[in-house]
């Protein structure tokens, strides 16, 4: 992954400077303000940038993924799908079951291992995801249907139901879901790691 260094007048000249250099538009640059040196009698003011292109990151995502498994003993192959201009990881290998682990924990492990490892080499958080032949987004409906199924019970019933404890991600998706819901709202509930959402019903 290769990082470039520009410097500018202003950041801003800097960027520009880049985006001629490297012949990118800014929105495919991670930008990443290096040192700031103020100007003064004798010296005009600079500004240094570091930038690595998103591309190159993307690139860099599926590797450094694809050597932590073949350290684990699992031969893998990945495809990269942009999703709302999210890069995507679906891996496909022989042992799906051991790299998603019991509830997805080896797979989340996975993920936070990736995660710190290219935040710290871009200085930056970076949005990608991570799944398993499809697996996340499977769960995904799956906890996208438990939520309108509960919801409906309790709009029936005007009884709050308590959904059994989730991550903060698994949590988010039962909130999403519901959050345009006329008949029913969604609060967590609870301490780590055994926190759960509740679905409450609104008043008429």
């Amino acid at each position: 992954m290769e990082k470039h260094n520009y410097i500018g007048k202003t950041k801003e000249e800097a960027i520009n400077n880049a985006t001629i250099d490297l012949q990118e538009t800014e929105n495919n640059l991670i930008i990443r303000e290096i040192s700031e040196t103020k100007g003064g009698i004798f010296k005009s003011k600079k500004v240094e940038i570091e930038v690595i292109e998103r591309r190159e990151v993307v690139k860099y995502i599926k590797d450094f993924t694809q050597k932590l498994l073949k350290n684990m003993g699992v031969t893998a192959n990945i495809e990269i799908k942009n999703k709302d201009e999210v890069p995507t990881y679906t891996i496909y290998s022989d042992n799906d079951s051991i790299i998603i682990g019991k509830n997805g924990k080896n797979l989340k492990a996975l993920s936070t291992i990736v995660n710190q490892h290219i935040n710290k080499e871009l200085g930056k958080s970076f949005k990608f995801i991570l799944d398993i032949n499809n697996y996340k987004e499977k769960h995904d409906k799956i906890l996208e249907s438990l939520a309108k199924k509960v919801a409906r019970e309790v709009a029936q019933t005007k009884i709050a139901a308590k959904l059994d404890p989730m991550n903060s991600y698994e949590r988010r998706i039962i909130h999403n879901i519901l959050t345009n819901n006329k008949k029913v709202y969604t609060e967590s509930e609870g301490e780590e790691p055994n926190r759960y959402v509740v679905i409450k019903p609104k008043e008429d």
